[in-house]
């Protein structure tokens, strides 16, 4: 197993070296999942939510989280990032939706920008629910997972369902 490097020689956590890490261009892909009830889905579609485009609202989130990772994650660094793109996609089932949330997060750094994908991924999906609950309390959110990512020295990393 590979030795990790949060933690100093006392044993204690800290954030790693990555001074004498090369640059390269690393892109990460999150996705995270908000089931609602059908209501919930024709009143986001038709935005007639009370407090504004649930869409719109949940995107800037999610990219104001990717921006501020750092400062919600101890141990990441906190990172320039090059672009966060953030889609949607509804499965729509007979007595519910699901609301699909992908987010690709690029940077030209000597870190990767997973947790920066996920944090925006679920970011997104809690506006979701914020902007929605005063009509149902009963959505879920998740799962929310790293579909890929790119670059560093780990390699490339794609899940695979």
């Amino acid at each position: 197993m590979k030795k990790l490097t949060h933690f100093n020689e006392q044993g204690r956590a800290k954030m790693v070296d990555i001074s004498l890490k090369n640059s390269t261009i690393r892109t990460a892909i999150a996705h995270s999942k908000v089931t609602v009830s059908n209501e919930i889905y024709q009143k986001i579609e038709k935005r007639e939510i009370g407090k504004g485009d649930v869409l719109s609202v949940a995107q800037i989130a999610g990219i104001m989280a990717a921006k501020n990772t750092s400062q919600w994650i101890p141990m990441c660094h906190p990172l320039s990032l090059n672009s966060v793109d953030i889609h949607f996609k509804w499965e729509k089932h007979e007595e519910h939706a699901h609301l699909i949330i992908q987010v690709e997060v690029k940077t030209e750094g000597k870190t990767g920008v997973e947790m920066e994908a996920l944090t925006a991924a679920s970011a997104t999906a809690l506006t979701v629910y914020d902007m929605c609950k005063a009509i149902d309390k009963d959505m879920v959110m998740g799962p929310t997972f790293l579909a890929k990512k790119t670059g560093g020295i780990n390699g490339d990393y794609e899940r695979i369902d």
